[in-house]
């Protein structure tokens, strides 16, 4: 039978379809390796029997940086003779597991001073009983064991030569849909002085980077249900669903 004869060339070319369509996915990758495994008589039922996504230092479509990205698919569900012809479609969505790993140095790189600068200009902002201009040109983010993410922001106000400090204390957790990541317990540390609107700035600009779409790539989804933190490392566990291979 065709499937009983599925030889390696047939498989290689199943995972070079594969691995091409979450590579368009994808800006940049230090590494990214995309496995598809077949077992011939679950092709002849139409199942692939696992997918295997792995990467580090990968850079996704939206420019945030992933320190590591894990998916495993299981028993993917396609149309048996279109994927021995190369064209893998499948016939109902599938699911798997999948972990997020971000670092300290992602959290920085992903809070846009730019972005923030360019909200900034709409507001003069309270100090010591007058309006000033100020404007950031640094932010430091700790993430830390017990479950914190210390985020410090400095500042210039604008015509001196004045720097000042706002810090926020963050404590993350799982939105209840699954789909992202929560900034909960903010308490500002160093900066009380100034208005909220400069703390407000800096989380809504934190919140965009845990919000799930930033992670996400055409026909997967992620649904997460486990947080944790360690010193440097923020790591996330999520059921993985796949509709489809991405378009390139």
């Amino acid at each position: 039978m065709l499937f009983n004869q599925l030889d390696s060339i047939g498989e290689k070319t199943i995972n070079k379809i594969a691995e091409m369509a979450f590579k368009s996915q994808i800006k940049k990758a230090e590494h990214l390796s995309v496995q598809v495994k077949i077992e011939p008589s679950k092709l002849a039922k139409g199942i692939l029997e696992s997918l295997h996504i792995d990467g580090y230092g990968l850079t996704m479509q939206k420019d945030l940086r992933l320190e590591k990205m894990k998916i495993t698919l299981n028993n993917i569900s396609v149309s048996p003779l279109k994927a021995l012809m190369g064209n893998v479609q499948l016939t109902k969505p599938s699911q798997g597991k999948a972990s997020i790993v971000l670092n300290e140095k992602d959290i920085e790189t992903a809070l846009n001073i730019n972005n923030l600068n360019q909200q900034l200009q709409k507001y003069d902002i309270p100090l010591d009983n007058k309006l000033v201009k100020v404007k950031f040109y640094r932010a430091d983010c700790r993430i830390l064991a017990d479950g914190r993410i210390v985020v410090k922001a400095k500042l210039k106000i604008l015509n001196t030569q004045i720097i000042e400090s706002i810090c926020l204390v963050i404590k993350p957790r799982i939105c209840h849909s699954g789909q992202g990541v929560l900034l909960s317990e903010v308490r500002c540390t160093q900066g009380k002085q100034f208005s909220s609107t400069l703390t407000n700035l800096i989380l809504e600009e934190s919140a965009k980077i845990f919000n799930l779409n930033h992670f996400l790539m055409d026909g997967i989804s992620l649904d997460v249900n486990h947080l944790t933190t360690e010193d440097g490392k923020l790591n996330l566990m999520a059921t993985a669903g796949i509709t489809h291979l991405p378009m390139g």
